[in-house]
């Protein structure tokens, strides 16, 4: 197949950070400042907005969402030889985060199309050595909180939200991330905000973890109830680490939460798009979207659908490429590899997690992406199926 939407070998990226415009002038405003190592000016507007956001909690700025999940793992107490349940389809921080604390992973499967985690397959999982379970919320669409909550309660187990692509989503007019006892957040550069490359969050919606948080995040010191004259002095009292966003970062995500509803606002209009001009791949079964569900907003933070296997992905994503348009895979399921079987256990039966995973592609999707390249993108798309575009 020809490259007959490629022009002026132009090439359409999978990603490209929005820049809103007010970045650099909060940035040069954080240095005039003189606090730069975070807990500053900006850090305090970014902690009070997204607690807003979310509708209460405590929130704390972290170096990235693999730092918050490492930081939320601290916060379980979960030992050496505790279980916890994930999707087996994740980013490898979702996991890692437990296993550093020596905990197992235990993988369950994913539902077909939200490639979230099934709800029905939690129950069968749990031993006398579960503590955590971690629902990742994949492309910002809720996974069944209800269902997992209620599990959760039922099993005295704690619920670390993996809500990495998520700010701004909602899961029955709940923000995701709010639901469970911890949230986790991105702001890399790869979603809809970042804090100049790389940053995250960690929501902690249980108040009994409110004061150890704080504590945790700051090297395992009081350092905090120090400087509000609480102690004489701060020492170090629990484990911990130095999660701190730099007052930069904070000053540049500033900037990128206030156009958050800007933002949102495009990506869900190219996301919609992108299902009217692709339909007629749909109509005629050569591609399958995923589900719309009641309740669940999200953010347009990825654009996929699923194709009939690996082979046919492999061979559309070429077709993209050689017509200067990135259109690429996502995660390859932990379970198999060496260290998942080494380290954790899938239980019950991998019905879709592969399968699921081998036909998924992703389309470019940012802020900038003009509608006119996306209909170059649409295009190429159903030339790969000879589709008559009209549906």
């Amino acid at each position: 197949m020809g490259s007959l939407f490629q022009t002026e070998s132009k090439v359409i990226p999978f990603n490209k950070p929005r820049v809103v415009g007010t970045e650099l002038g909060y940035v040069q405003a954080a240095m005039k400042n003189n606090s730069l190592c975070g807990d500053g000016h900006f850090t305090r507007q970014c902690r009070q907005w997204l607690e807003k956001l979310f509708g209460g909690g405590k929130v704390f700025l972290t170096t990235s969402c693999t730092t918050a999940l490492d930081m939320a793992a601290i916060l379980t107490d979960v030992k050496p030889g505790d279980e916890v349940i994930v999707p087996s389809y994740t980013f490898v921080s979702t996991v890692n985060a437990f296993v550093l604390r020596g905990a197992n992973p235990v993988f369950i499967d994913v539902e077909e199309g939200t490639m979230n985690m099934d709800p029905t397959k939690i129950e069968a999982a749990i031993t006398p050595k579960t503590r955590v379970i971690v629902p990742v919320h994949y492309g910002a669409i809720g996974c069944d909180m209800d269902a997992i909550m209620s599990l959760a309660e039922k099993h005295s187990l704690l619920v670390v939200e993996d809500a990495a692509q998520c700010i701004g989503a909602t899961y029955k007019t709940r923000a995701l991330g709010s639901i469970g006892h911890i949230g986790c957040f991105s702001f890399h550069e790869t979603k809809n905000l970042t804090a100049g490359g790389q940053g995250g969050a960690i929501l902690i919606n249980d108040a009994r973890l409110f004061t150890r948080a704080e504590i945790v995040h700051d090297n395992g010191t009081n350092r905090r109830q120090f400087f509000r004259g609480e102690v004489d002095r701060y020492e170090w009292i629990d484990i911990g680490s130095n999660f701190f966003m730099t007052e930069l970062q904070a000053a540049y995500l500033w900037a990128q939460l206030e156009a958050m509803e800007e933002t949102h606002a495009r990506r869900n209009q190219l996301w919609t798009s992108y299902r009217d001009l692709l339909r007629p791949l749909a109509n005629a079964g050569h591609i399958r979207f995923p589900p719309t569900l009641d309740g669940r907003e999200h953010n347009g933070h990825k654009f996929y659908f699923l194709l009939r296997d690996v082979e046919q992905r492999d061979a559309f994503s070429r077709h993209m490429k050689e017509g200067g348009i990135a259109a690429i895979a996502h995660y390859v399921p932990l379970h198999p590899r060496p260290l998942g079987q080494k380290l954790g256990r899938f239980a019950g039966e991998d019905r879709f997690t592969t399968s699921e995973s081998n036909r998924l592609v992703r389309l470019p999707m940012f802020y900038d992406l003009t509608d006119e390249d996306q209909e170059v993108i649409a295009a190429r798309a159903i030339e790969f199926f000879g589709v008559d575009k009209v549906t």
